[in-house]
């Protein structure tokens, strides 16, 4: 069969050549349209309860993920000539396009009783801007008097100021998100340079900009290293630029039509899909390598440019074929997971290994039976002394220290046992963030002074219309407030009740002291007073307490800033909470829920990883069917899964002694690996069936044959492998790092237990393997076509 595709491929080389290239022309412009992904959410499914709940309490109360946060620590924020710049930079802030509104200390209001009219007007406390010093020092004394604005816009514990920026969340959700964070980014930092002041920029919007900004740029990097550096080995390799050129374009054809099929499918870029070029990159040169090692090595026997290319397709179809198909198998089982953004990192990733078979499958031989034969230069590394003596190595540990081999491989499993048992999965929202990147330093300045900018929502239901206002649902949830806020991850709650408490202290004049919930008594007075006027009822505070409670009064919403906990934590803080919030909240009035962007994050982060560990089962099987299917036989399953078990197990090993921890980035090891390290297997395989008839038979002489066969191919495969992957080793992003040098200590680990443990193992295996192989009941599977005569299949040297 594969020698007839050979034929088929070859004899309509310059159609085949045209359609590849006009389709790839097409996929270009796909791929040109191509766009950044900047939802934070999309690892949860969309039909999990936790995210329902999200989604109705958005409808109720808008976004929850839409503010930015801007810090700064001085003593010198009430000097007048600092506070006159504060307020400037509060005002520019405001005058950026897509920023709603900011809360800070220069908008801040104070509430001011009205006897004549029994209305609390709501009046700017620092507008209009104090002119003199001793004007700025009774204001602040009045500001320091609102315990409101304690813990929110000011630390108690150090001279540290907050302003918080929310913004359009439309815009949030669109490339000009990057626009705006980069002006509200210019504005801060020109104050600080001003005053030689180190500001601090967190919250969502800002991570998940710098994130998705930071993801394409490393899009880049990855492949541009990816490419430059595996074009050096393949020069190193064949010796011949015109091999390297022709790699080059089937790996470029296959990274047009990934980003093509990415926008397709209609999907986006992400910090998953984004690995998938460079992937591509580095899983399409390995084909290259198998076919054109086994051009030159035929042509070499026999010098016949048309006869070598058939072959090359006969003895590699296969080979290739099964190994892009484990890989994409590695990849495509993400699809079964109930993460959205690794279904769409699976599908794209298998269909693309797929189609970066079909593209080395038409291009390469194709091309080269238009190109000159290869001179003896370019074959020369056949002949590599360094090679060689490396390949001689292996027949003797395989041949003479076989005891050795398996001893030193029950030392490695046992200690990665060890290892194992240290294993911990944990995944925090800016996991990945270098510790000592300013967005990760920054975001811990704000969780040591506020205790945490990231959102956490409780919305109480009272499951009747003006439920909220009630004066025993008020002082519910004042207690749950102050319960919360004694938590060390959590800041001191916003709610509705908040207000109302800011609203009783004015009644008193301003007296803290009666900074509490109103009882029974102080209602009646102050009942009249609470509705507030000033600036045509719609200053920040009015908009800020009208925003507590849904249009109907019966949902109230509680708003949390907390610490980046990750995601063990986090569910055990609100575990913790639920025993209070049951004793305070009777569940047959009331329904409390907790959500917000920081569990939905870490909801999502769990669903990937549990996600995963299925989808390593699933991939495990597909293979184990794979290998069946080609070898027709129990032992040699066993002994094609071995080799490739214990690499898998040694770095999960080495990620438990070292301390990483199992995450969505890390995990993704696992799956990957075992695609791409199977196909070691494989090719060892397939040329052990195919020699195995011309040593007649013999395990032993056929197994030292193999190894000098196709050590070499597989040696250069793995090294590329090694480099392509090590390059994820250079991103800023901690998890894409682990994952880079993680799989490509997994690769390497794969090479040695396929050059060593697979074997032996066949040796070991030796009188039974030879009894099935002598009965032709190993093989049935594979083509067994005998070579036909070029006039036969249409394909005469002379005539092409």
């Amino acid at each position: 069969m594969w020698q007839r595709l050979a034929a088929f491929v070859l004899k309509f080389r310059l159609w085949l050549l045209a359609l590849l290239f006009l389709g790839t022309g097409i996929m270009a412009y796909f791929a040109s349209k191509v766009e950044l992904s900047y939802e934070f959410t999309g690892a949860i499914p969309r039909d999990n309860p936790k995210w329902l709940v999200y989604q109705q309490f958005k409808q109720q109360f808008g976004e929850d993920g839409n503010m930015m946060v801007v810090g700064i620590e001085t003593d010198n924020l009430f000097q007048l000539d600092f506070f006159r710049d504060y307020v400037a930079m509060n005002d520019a802030l405001r005058k950026v396009p897509a920023v709603e509104n900011t809360l800070s200390i220069p908008v801040a209001v104070n509430l001011v009783k009205d006897d004549s009219t029994k209305k609390l007007k709501a009046v700017p406390l620092f507008q209009p801007l104090p002119q003199t010093q001793a004007e700025l020092d009774s204001l602040k004394d009045v500001f320091h008097s609102l315990p409101f604005y304690k813990g929110l816009l000011y630390s108690a514990n150090s001279n540290s100021y907050l302003l918080a920026v929310h913004i359009n969340k439309e815009i949030l959700n669109s490339k000009r998100r990057i626009e705006v964070v980069q002006n509200i980014q210019k504005i801060a930092e020109a104050f600080g340079q001003k005053h030689n002041l180190d500001v601090k920029l967190s919250g969502l919007p800002m991570i998940r900009t710098i994130m998705a900004t930071k993801v394409a740029d490393e899009l880049k990097m990855f492949l541009y290293i990816s490419f430059v550096l595996t074009a050096l080995i393949l020069l190193l390799f064949f010796r011949s630029f015109s091999a390297v050129l022709m790699s080059m374009i089937v790996v470029a054809i296959g990274v047009i039509w990934s980003v093509g099929t990415i926008v397709l499918c209609g999907y986006k870029i992400t910090l998953l899909t984004g690995l998938i070029p460079p992937l591509i990159v580095v899983i399409g040169i390995p084909n290259c390598v198998y076919f054109l090692n086994k051009y030159h090595t035929e042509y070499a026997l026999h010098g016949d440019k048309m006869k070598s290319l058939v072959r090359m397709v006969q003895k590699m179809g296969i080979v290739t074929l099964f190994t892009n198909l484990t890989a994409a198998i590695g990849f495509g089982v993400f699809y079964f997971t109930n993460s959205e953004i690794l279904k769409q990192f699976g599908v794209v990733a298998g269909v693309n290994i797929m189609l970066i078979f079909l593209i080395s499958f038409i291009f390469l031989p194709s091309v080269l039976s238009y190109l000159p034969p290869p001179k003896t230069k370019h074959t020369s590394y056949l002949d590599n002394k360094a090679c060689r003596w490396v390949l001689e190595f292996l027949n003797r540990l395989v041949f003479n220290y076989r005891p050795w081999v398996y001893a030193f491989t029950v030392i490695m499993v046992v200690l990665a046992g060890v290892g194992m048992m240290r294993l911990r999965p944990v995944g925090f929202i800016v996991d990945d963030i270098p510790k000592s990147d300013k967005l990760y330093t920054d975001l811990k300045f704000f969780e040591q002074r506020f205790k945490g900018v990231m959102p956490l929502e409780i919305a109480v239901d009272t499951k009747k219309k003006n439920g909220v206002v009630n004066l025993r649902t008020l002082e519910k949830l004042d207690e749950l407030g102050k319960i919360i806020a004694e938590q060390p991850a959590f800041a001191r709650p916003l709610s509705v009740a908040e207000g109302i408490k800011f609203a009783k202290q004015a009644y008193y004049n301003g007296d803290s002291l009666n900074y509490t919930v109103p009882n029974q008594f102080d209602i009646g007075f102050l009942a009249p007073y609470l509705r507030m006027k000033g600036n045509g009822d719609k200053s920040v505070f009015t908009q800020l307490v009208s925003s507590f409670m849904d249009s109907t009064r019966q949902v109230a919403r509680m708003s949390v800033n907390m610490a980046d906990v990750g995601s063990v934590a986090l569910p055990l803080l609100l575990d913790s909470l639920r025993p209070h919030v049951d004793r305070i909240f009777d569940t047959a009035q009331y329904n409390v829920t907790f959500t917000g962007t920081s569990i939905i994050f870490l909801e999502g982060s769990r669903f990937i990883i549990n996600g995963l560990a299925e989808s390593i089962l699933l991939a495990f099987v597909l293979i184990i069917f794979c290998m069946l299917y080609l070898f027709r036989s129990w032992r040699m399953l066993v002994i094609s899964l071995v080799p490739n078990i214990i690499p898998l197990l040694v770095t999960a090993g080495v990620m438990g002694w070292m301390d990483i921890a199992i995450k969505p980035s890390t995990v993704l090891v696992f799956s990957i690996a075992l695609g791409i390290a199977i196909d070691v297997t494989i090719r060892f395989l397939v040329n052990f069936k195919q020699e195995l008839p011309l040593n007649n038979y013999d395990i032993s002489a056929t197994v030292r044959h193999t190894i000098n066969d196709t050590g070499l191919s597989i040696i250069y495969t793995s090294l590329i492998l090694f480099a392509g992957f090590m390059i994820f080793s250079f991103s800023e992003f901690q998890g894409t790092k682990a994952l880079g040098w993680l799989t490509s200590l997994t690769l390497v680990m794969a090479m040695v237990t396929n050059l060593t443990i697979l074997p032996a193992m066949l040796l070991w295996m030796e009188k039974a393997l030879q009894k099935k192989a002598r009965k032709k009941e190993l093989w049935k599977a594979l083509d067994d076509e005998a070579d036909l005569e070029m006039k036969e299949i249409g394909l005469d040297e002379r005539k092409n």
